[in-house]
């Protein structure tokens, strides 16, 4: 079984089953309408587009059902599914549409203007209008869609290895690149996840991150479809009526960001909201500190656990009982099924138990590689192992710590410093909202460490500086300590919730 004949088997097995709740069309839909639709799009893209085996369509939208419709549909003819971060720059965004080249633009009229400023600096063969947007000569979607014939469309020729998606990463080290999905990881994600996670057709969950991003599109989504379960589909995120939502609809698993977890915890209706029907929330997309997740544990009585993953190797990597979330704290729980995990150092070599070192995973579940970009492949891919750019430890039990990225080191008189290991403890301080460890030039030893602090009440008490100090004396080797602290009332983050740490860089560090 390929993962392009996944919906259709779900829809054959359990099609009158509810599948998805479409809280922007405040509509519901079956397993059999959601195939159709997807069939449906695959057939006018097929025959309207000519679009074929290997050929890209991409969309520039907020979450919408359409997402859904081609990321199932374009599987089903072999055609590759690339979406639009719409947060991006139209300069951005034109690299990345000149880089994978889409036959198709489908774009929502929020997004038109940032269309017209890319225009005469991308090549796109046919844009199709999205939600009543104003393009000139361009079809609506949906009249495309109520046009198509619902039945299944010829399959061509298709292999696991061929590419069912390209997410493009964040680019913060450079230009940004275009991680392919094969088949087989998006059908092996999905297995992985439902057996490793305890998923079933009993579980509901909400989609409130965008869909441009793997989390969005493969965290619940393919895994809980694949099960049976159903998915409640929300434009953007809204911290009061998210989590209405969840309580309405009864969501029994939950994915947000650390973030997300904080305003919920902020919001007036939180304390209203009943979650007896939740099996557990999960964190991903940075560190969640550990102090929210105990605070969420104390106050609601939930399973809250730290997640990890990568666009690359799949977003479900490793997995954790309820009872594993509350006494290993700060653990990403222990490597799923049908993976293969290894810490490694500088040569390659296997570390100890506790000792640090990089995260490099194989399994069916890993990328073919960077579009277009063999030097990224070759440098990230090695003998089958993915190196994941991310260090951790693993302690006597086999549970699995993330330290941090590689990159994301100091190394200050000869020692490594992880910045993911020193901000832990300062947000572990009562008065601390989150923290960030950059490096900064020093003539001694190379570069110390300086962290940005954002407290929970701004401007800083006065002595906050010496108290978080003090806080980390016994806590962290005295070379890890940073050397200077400066409070700022919030810190930048990314959608995803992690802190954008070059423009610290660019506020703290180049401007002096």
């Amino acid at each position: 079984m390929h993962a392009a004949d996944l919906l259709s088997k779900r829809a054959e097995l359990t099609p009158d089953r509810e599948a998805l709740v479409d809280i922007i069309q405040n509509k519901r839909y079956s397993y059999a309408e959601i195939n159709a639709r997807a069939n449906q799009t695959a057939n006018f893209l097929k025959e309207t587009y000519h679009i074929r085996k290997g050929d890209r369509v991409s969309i520039l939208a907020q979450n919408s059902i359409a997402f859904v419709d081609l990321l199932f549909g374009l599987a089903k003819i072999g055609a590759i599914f690339a979406p639009l971060n719409w947060r991006l720059t139209s300069r951005e965004l034109s690299y990345i549409i000149n880089d994978c080249k889409p036959k198709v633009l489908i774009c929502e009229a929020k997004f038109t203007g940032l269309l017209s400023e890319m225009l005469p600096e991308i090549q796109v063969e046919y844009l199709i209008s999205l939600e009543n947007a104003f393009i000139p000569g361009a079809p609506a979607y949906e009249d495309l869609i109520l046009a198509a014939s619902a039945e299944e469309p010829a399959r061509p020729d298709l292999h696991s290895d061929d590419p069912y998606c390209i997410l493009y990463t964040s680019g913060t080290t450079g230009r940004p690149k275009g991680a392919v999905l094969p088949h087989r990881q998006i059908l092996w994600n999905a297995i992985n996840t439902v057996i490793s996670w305890g998923l079933s057709e009993t579980d509901v969950s909400p989609i409130l991150t965008p869909m441009f991003h793997s989390g969005g599109l493969f965290v619940f989504l393919v895994p809980l479809f694949y099960a049976g379960g159903r998915i409640i589909l929300a434009r953007n995120f809204d911290p009061d009526e998210s989590l209405k939502l969840i309580a309405s609809e009864r969501c029994t698993v939950i994915l947000g960001v650390p973030t997300l977890f904080q305003i919920w915890m902020n919001s007036p209706v939180f304390d209203q909201v009943d979650f007896s029907h939740v099996h557990f929330f999960i964190s991903g997309g940075a560190p969640c500190p550990p102090s929210l997740i105990e605070a969420w544990s104390k106050k609601k009585q939930v399973s809250m656990r730290q997640g990890y993953g990568l666009t690359e190797v799949g977003v479900n990597c490793f997995a954790m009982t309820d009872a594993d979330a509350l006494q290993k704290t700060g653990s990403v729980g222990k490597p799923i099924y049908h993976s293969q995990i290894r810490l490694v150092d500088a040569n390659n070599q296997d570390v100890k138990p506790g000792e640090t070192g990089e995260l490099i995973i194989a399994g069916p579940h890993v990328c073919t590689g960077y579009w277009n970009n063999p030097e990224a492949t070759a440098s990230s891919l090695v003998d089958g192992w993915f190196h994941t750019g991310d260090m951790a430890r693993r302690d006597s039990e086999g549970y699995y710590y993330i330290a941090g990225r590689y990159k994301d080191m100091i190394i200050s008189g000869g020692e490594n410093i992880y910045a993911a290991e020193v901000e832990a403890i300062f947000r572990e301080h009562e008065a601390v909202q989150d923290a960030a460890l950059i490096g900064e030039p020093d003539a001694k030893w190379g570069e110390i460490g300086l962290i940005i602090v954002s407290p929970k009440k701004y401007p800083a008490a006065a002595n906050l500086a010496e108290e978080l100090i003090s806080h980390c004396q016994n806590r962290l080797a005295k070379y890890k300590i940073p050397k200077r602290i400066i409070f700022v009332e919030v810190l930048p983050y990314s959608p995803y919730g992690k802190v954008i740490k070059a423009e610290l860089r660019a506020a703290f560090i180049t401007a002096r």
